[in-house]
């Protein structure tokens, strides 16, 4: 298998795991992440706006009801029709359209903002995914990033997830990495991009601990698909029960806290 299968094989895993499972009903509880993302990039009426890996379209939809033209970007365009639906209930138009991260289908400076909440960190390749953030952006442009922090509850399961399943391909970096701001910083570098990092907490409500680790295994794609990977050969219940201790660990008056970062990158040349 040459180089180029090996990654078209990955992003193939990819696109099957975030079609798995209601990530609708995911998106419903980091609403208020997107909210926080579109406030960061403060898009003036009118700017053109790019969501990357919009999934269900949270921060598109509130971007395009401030006024920006948004395009909405995804990997999984199974995701769009739920994003079509939303984006029509609040009277806006977002243009949807299946793309990766990591060769973004647009011209270089395109765009006034460039926005993922939660997304582009599960893309594999770091480096690319840096790189076209800032090449789609016009001088003078923002990005706005919101990664889950690496010792966060979900940078920590996914810590879980990778101890428990195979190895991926040497050339795919681990997700919670986006959530480290040394990695980051390392990433954008050598790139004209004047970054920050401001620090957050989204409170995922649910009656219990047992309850946020039901829902997430029943709804969220990468819990499905490890369950699908690990069950057959008795692996699964340990990695349940990591999950459920993590659960109980971060679970605060009503709600599983998740910490992630907004990082803001000023587009310097």
């Amino acid at each position: 298998m040459t180089a180029a299968d090996e990654v078209h094989a990955l992003k193939q895993r990819h696109h099957a795991m975030w079609a798995a499972g209601d990530y609708a009903a995911i998106a419903k509880h980091i609403e208020g992440v997107a909210a926080t993302a579109v406030e960061a990039a403060r898009p003036v009426e009118g700017a053109d706006l790019l969501d990357v890996a919009t999934g269900t379209g949270n921060a598109a939809i509130v971007a395009a009801e401030q006024g920006a033209h948004v395009t909405g970007l995804d990997l999984t365009p199974e995701l769009f029709a739920s994003a079509r639906e939303r984006a029509a209930a609040a009277s806006v138009e977002v243009e949807w359209v299946e793309g990766d991260a990591e060769a973004l289908a647009f011209a270089d400076a395109s765009f006034d903002r460039v926005l993922s909440t939660c997304g582009v960190q599960f893309a594999p390749r770091h480096e690319q995914v840096a790189r076209e953030l800032v090449r789609v952006l016009r001088p003078g442009g923002r990005f706005v990033l919101c990664n889950w922090k690496s010792d966060g509850m979900i940078g920590e399961t996914f810590k879980l997830m990778g101890a428990a399943l195979p190895k991926p391909p040497a050339f795919a970096s681990p997700p919670p990495l986006w959530g480290d701001e040394a990695h980051v910083r390392e990433l954008f570098a050598d790139l004209p991009v004047k970054l920050a990092f401001e620090g957050h907490t989204a409170r995922f409500e649910f009656p219990s601990a047992d309850a946020y680790a039901d829902f997430f295994r029943d709804n969220y794609g990468p819990t499905i698909k490890a369950r699908e990977a690990l069950e057959s050969d008795g692996k699964w219940e340990g990695l349940d029960a990591g999950v459920r201790a993590l659960a109980a660990r971060f679970y605060r008056d009503g709600a599983v806290e998740q910490s992630y970062w907004a990082i803001t990158g000023d587009v310097t040349r």
